[in-house]
């Protein structure tokens, strides 16, 4: 999907590198190589394209560290308000909509159709899944994952390290470390 929108966005990708730990072929036609951090990226801007948040916060910290630059994806059939904020290292994928005041923190993950509605504050490290929406002035901690096609009402607070299962539609605030799932939703197991 990150190559992808790059190449929608019109990027070049004859000096573009694809890593991973895993051994693989090629990538959209271009070769994949290791391990997934460069030996030297010193000034050398990166992407990190996993949706796995403590294994995208690990690399993309490791990179950091090691000089690296973290590079923003923003494919062009997104809708993202010029009011909006996007950190370091975020993806917004096709037919995402960013409102105004909107502020989205490193490293997250916006995918195909989700919406974060205006003047909401997403934590580092999320994933927001296909169609997930946020209404407005939504609060959502850091390395959350907010399921496909889950729904947020406006002025809800997420704590950190939550799952929204897909599908629920979440009605009140929810305390870090759970999984809620249902409509309404409810934590997991009650």
């Amino acid at each position: 999907m990150v190559l992808d929108a790059l190449l929608e966005g019109g990027t070049d990708l004859s000096g573009v590198a694809v890593r991973a730990d895993a051994p693989a072929t090629d990538l959209l036609g271009l070769p994949v190589a290791t391990p997934a951090i460069a030996p030297s990226p010193a000034g050398q801007p990166f992407h990190v394209a996993i949706g796995a948040a403590a294994v995208r916060e690990r690399l993309q910290g490791e990179a950091e560290a090691a000089g690296g630059s973290a590079l923003t994806v923003l494919h062009p059939a997104a809708s993202i308000s010029r009011f909006a904020t996007i950190a370091e290292g975020g993806f917004v994928a096709a037919g995402a909509v960013v409102g105004p005041v909107a502020v989205v923190g490193r490293g997250v993950i916006i995918n195909h159709g989700a919406v974060v509605d205006h003047d909401c504050a997403v934590g580092d490290f999320c994933h927001l899944a296909p169609n997930a929406t946020l209404g407005g002035g939504v609060r959502v901690g850091a390395r959350c994952l907010i399921g496909a096609g889950a729904v947020v009402l406006p002025g809800v607070t997420i704590g950190d390290d939550v799952t929204i299962g897909a599908g629920a539609v979440v009605t009140r605030d929810v305390a870090s470390a759970q999984t809620w799932t249902g409509v309404p939703a409810a934590p997991k197991g009650s």
